[in-house]
C-alpha cells in the first residue's frame, strides 16, 4: 500500500470510519447491541488507564464499557447504554507501526474486538466476525 504524506483524520472523521464499520455489522449481531455508544477520543482517561493498570496510553487503542449481554438481567434494565470507546492516536501509531493494512481496516478490527467483549465472545469468535465485517 502506498502511503501519502497528509493529515492525520481528526477526531470526527475517525468517527465516521467506525460508524460505517459499526453498519457492517452482521443483522444477528447488530439487532442484539442495541443503544452502544461509538465514540473516538485522542487518549483513554488517567482514571480508565490506572483502572486497567496500563501505564503508557498508547496501549490501548479501545475499551468497551458497559455489560456483557452474558452478564445482563433484569436488573440492569434503566442504566445508561453501554459505550465503545476508540482511541484515535494510539490507533494512528498502531496503523503507521504496521504499515500494512488501511485505517478503515484497523478501526474496523478494533470496534469489532470491543463488540466481541459485549457479546463475552472469544478470541476465534471475533475473528471470525471480523472476516464478516472486513
Amino acid at each position: 500500500m502506498s502511503r501519502t504524506i497528509g493529515f492525520a483524520p481528526s477526531i470526527a472523521e475517525m468517527e465516521t470510519i467506525a460508524q460505517a464499520a459499526f453498519a457492517r455489522i452482521p443483522a444477528g449481531f447488530a439487532e442484539h447491541l442495541g443503544a452502544v455508544v461509538i465514540a473516538v477520543e485522542d487518549f483513554a482517561d488517567d482514571e480508565l488507564l490506572a483502572e486497567m493498570d496500563i501505564e503508557n496510553p498508547f496501549e490501548l487503542t479501545g475499551v468497551y464499557e458497559g455489560l456483557p449481554l452474558t452478564e445482563r438481567s433484569i436488573e440492569h434494565s434503566g442504566t445508561m447504554p453501554d459505550r465503545i470507546r476508540l482511541f484515535r492516536l494510539p490507533i494512528l501509531l498502531e496503523w503507521c507501526e504496521r504499515g500494512d493494512e488501511t485505517l478503515e481496516h484497523l478501526v474496523g478490527h478494533v470496534l469489532v474486538h470491543e463488540i466481541g467483549h459485549h457479546f463475552g465472545l472469544s478470541d476465534e469468535d471475533m475473528h471470525a466476525l471480523e472476516e464478516q465485517v472486513l
